[in-house]
């Protein structure tokens, strides 16, 4: 039986792993349901991860437009 790391499923759950593992990580699935469940729960924990929004907090936009426009003013000064 060959051990899989996780980086290994991963690569094969995003169809980045070369033809080689791809074949391997295929046969041991037919064999191996704790491989298949493993990688269950990778293909949920990525379906949730694709359904998460995340956006900065308003202060953070506020303090970068702010930041922003301070060095715009001083780089008119130091012409």
């Amino acid at each position: 039986m060959t051990l899989f790391t996780p980086e290994d499923l991963l690569l094969y759950l995003h169809k980045e792993s070369s033809p080689e593992l791809t074949a391997s990580i295929e046969a041991a699935l037919i064999e191996d349901w704790t491989l298949r469940e493993k990688m269950q729960v990778l293909q949920s924990s990525a379906e949730q991860l694709d359904k998460l929004v995340v956006s900065p907090r308003m202060e953070v936009v506020l303090k970068v437009m702010n930041y922003a426009r301070e060095t715009a003013v001083e780089s008119i000064h130091h012409r």
